[in-house]
């Protein structure tokens, strides 16, 4: 089966390359020359566990291929993937700038039993826009479908290899036979393949990432109760978590989500809830809370050293939005480095896979260390943003050899605290009293 997917970012380049290893011809479309001259080079602009690999595989077996050429990609596919970005923009609300250029584009080169499925993260009503321009343009009915992605950076490829569950928006049934035929090698350990309408479709995608979110809002929230009442928010979370109607996914207390998914589809189911003139008051909470969660170190660290950071240096660990991503958008730990430049202390940086893209932001304005022991020396304090794996044992004798104060500040409550009191640290974390500090 021939596929095209227009969109080399992460999703489209995830789902043009995992279709590519189940048999399928894929050509994946983008306008950025450079980034498909870089594709074809065999280098990935983006860094996801086990893509370079299996790129690289289906590019020299002949199934997956690179292109800025639309047209004939397009007029040859069966199924022509839609996979570009839908970033926030006003308001709150998705822009589907790039989504009405694409379909605009694709239109003169459709074939006649071609099928559009949108895999971008739309607002509902978006397919049949889609399917109403297309219709205006051609000049006869196109079959457009709804696909959304339910895929985690940094297992992109098992969640797109052994998905939980496929959701597919269709108006005809032969149209779900087609994608059904797409996901078959996927789906063989009996994984559900749920066929809806493409709105049901559109709206599920904003509601499992909102309900997620939400988990992560509440159990903040939790955490900072707790914090004040003398509670630990890991008893706690243990407490409810084996509850089998609560469970334990999404319930670990931090400073707060970032990435490209959850805030803009937070933002954006509310956005589209006040159109229908339904107030978003969860929605609005779980953002809200989110922001607010994103300060936590910051709150914690103004306080030890009483609002006076001047002169002092501050080691940071972890700058990525979650491990095992290079993607610092919305990203907790850039607030932090933010205002604590802005207190005057010196910023000393290390994460394994994001430290370029900071560095574009970000210059000289900080130092940057190759391995988390090289931005210790001298720091006044470890502020723990991101919960990499190697983050978790390190030696703690070397920390306080290396640090002028052994202060440690973790967004993830990688450590306990009675051992780290025990080793001699000021130790602060999130719904858990400080210890050390007395």
């Amino acid at each position: 089966m021939k596929v095209a997917v227009i969109g080399t970012g992460y999703v489209g380049l995830v789902s043009g390359t995992c279709f590519a290893d189940s048999g399928a011809d894929v050509t994946c479309i983008d306008i950025d020359e450079a980034k498909i001259e870089q594709l074809n080079q065999g280098k990935i602009p983006i860094y996801e566990p086990g893509l370079t690999e299996l790129v690289l595989r289906n590019a020299v077996a002949g199934r997956l291929h690179f292109t800025t050429d639309l047209p004939s990609a397009v007029k040859t596919a069966k199924l022509v993937y839609l996979a570009v970005g839908t970033p926030q923009g006003d308001h709150g609300a998705a822009n589907l700038s790039a989504l009405w250029a694409v379909t605009d584009n694709i239109a003169p080169h459709l074939s006649e039993d071609a099928i559009v499925v949108t895999k971008s993260t739309v607002p509902v009503g978006t397919n049949a826009g889609i399917y109403k321009r297309l219709k205006e343009l051609t000049g006869r009915e196109c079959d457009v479908a709804s696909n959304p992605e339910f895929l985690k950076e940094g297992a992109a490829i098992n969640d797109f290899t052994s998905p939980d569950r496929v959701v597919v928006g269709v108006r005809r049934p032969e149209v779900a036979e087609v994608l059904h035929e797409l996901y078959a090698p996927f789906l063989r350990t009996e994984r559900p393949f749920l066929v809806m309408s493409p709105e049901s479709a559109e709206m599920t995608k904003y509601v499992a990432n909102a309900l997620l979110s939400t988990k992560i809002s509440f159990i903040n929230e939790m955490a900072n109760i707790c914090e004040r009442m003398g509670g630990d928010i890991n008893d706690v979370r243990r407490g409810i978590g084996h509850d089998q109607r609560i469970g334990f996914q999404f319930l670990f207390p931090g400073v707060g989500y970032g990435g490209s998914c959850f805030p803009k589809d937070v933002r954006a189911l509310a956005s589209m809830a006040k159109s229908v003139e339904v107030e978003p008051r969860i929605m609005n909470a779980v953002d809200e809370v989110n922001d607010h969660q994103k300060n936590a170190l910051i709150q914690k660290i103004e306080q030890h050293f009483e609002g006076d950071l001047s002169g002092k240096t501050i080691a940071v660990w972890g700058l990525a939005f979650k491990p095992r991503t290079d993607d610092i958008r919305e990203a907790p730990a850039l607030v932090l480095i933010d205002r604590v430049l802005e207190l005057g202390a010196s910023v000393h940086v290390h994460d394994p896979e994001a430290m370029e893209n900071v560095r574009a932001i970000y210059g000289d304005k900080l130092k940057y260390g190759a391995q988390p022991m090289d931005v210790l020396e001298n720091a006044d304090a470890l502020a723990i943003n991101t919960e990499w794996s190697e983050f978790r044992n390190p030696d703690f004798g070397d920390i306080k050899r290396k640090m002028n104060q052994p202060v440690v500040f973790d967004g993830r409550n990688l450590y306990d605290p009675a051992q780290m009191a025990e080793d001699g640290f000021v130790y602060y974390s999130i719904g858990r009293s400080a210890v050390g500090n007395e």
